[in-house]
């Protein structure tokens, strides 16, 4: 899939093997990828980096998805960057919260390459 060569993807997410398995998957489509540990380590990194597709997790310490997610779409410049939810949840209301906060799609762990991809793909070519 070479239509995904050269697009910004940032990952935050505490889980580091969640982080490997996506840069993995992101780096071998041809994505540049950011990787962040929590809310606060990727607020920095999106100002400077500026990536066209952010995927979240839900459930992180300090900063949780749902706030950093909130906070992103907050900020003017990255209203429009689109913002996927990772969660191992899958229940309607943590969907519906995902939306309230302008999260664009909602991804259940453990996320497979082909869905990861999809999603990407799908968000890119929608900026």
């Amino acid at each position: 899939m070479s239509s995904l060569a050269g697009i910004k993807v940032m990952v935050i997410d505490d889980s580091n093997t969640i982080r490997r398995s996506a840069e993995i998957f992101l780096g071998q489509a041809g994505c540049t990828v950011i990787l962040a540990e929590d809310g606060f380590d990727a607020l920095s990194k999106i100002t400077d980096n500026h990536p066209d597709v952010i995927f979240v997790d839900v459930m992180m310490p300090r900063l949780d998805g749902y706030q950093t997610c909130a906070l992103i779409k907050k900020n003017p410049r990255f209203k429009s960057t689109p913002v996927v939810m990772l969660s191992s949840k899958d229940g309607l209301f943590d969907r519906a919260r995902g939306r309230m906060v302008g999260s664009d799609e909602y991804l259940t762990k453990p996320f497979t390459k082909d869905s990861l991809l999809a999603a990407v793909g799908t968000h890119a070519s929608a900026t």
